[in-house]
């Protein structure tokens, strides 16, 4: 990890707000293998300010809530409530992906199952509120 900001890729870059930062570092390393490449906490080290993670061969940005900042408004889901918003990964293999996740404390949505579109496919809620999906490719 670096101390200094890193160059912002270019497209388009989920940024996850989550109560626990933290936590949901330790969290996205366990469950999807991501790597951190930054983190900044506040000046009083309670809460993330920003953390970028190298994750499938993508970015996730997320940081802490601050509700102070949105007037008075938590912009982290709950972990119960449904969003608009699912996050998809193409993975090597679709079971071991979904077993790790839940392994490390996401809840399942939808275990792997074939799909007719072509893809063993599952969905999981992480312990932060948020959706992923994970897919591999059938064999033809």
């Amino acid at each position: 990890m670096s101390d200094n900001m890193p160059e912002t890729p270019k497209g388009v870059i989920a940024y996850l707000t989550v109560k626990d930062g933290t936590a949901a570092l330790d969290f996205y390393a366990k469950a999807f293998g991501a790597a951190l490449q930054y983190k900044k906490m506040t000046d009083d080290g309670k809460r993330l300010l920003h953390a970028a993670l190298l994750m499938n061969g993508g970015v996730l940005m997320l940081s802490d809530d601050f509700p102070e900042h949105n007037g008075g408004v938590s912009m982290a889901p709950e972990a119960d409530q449904p969003r608009g918003i699912t996050l998809h990964m193409q993975v090597p293999d679709c079971d071991t992906a979904f077993d790790q996740a839940i392994a490390a404390g996401a809840a399942g949505i939808m275990p792997p199952a074939d799909m007719f579109w072509g893809d063993r496919y599952a969905r999981l809620r992480d312990p932060y509120g948020h959706v992923w999906s994970l897919a591999h490719a059938l064999r033809k």
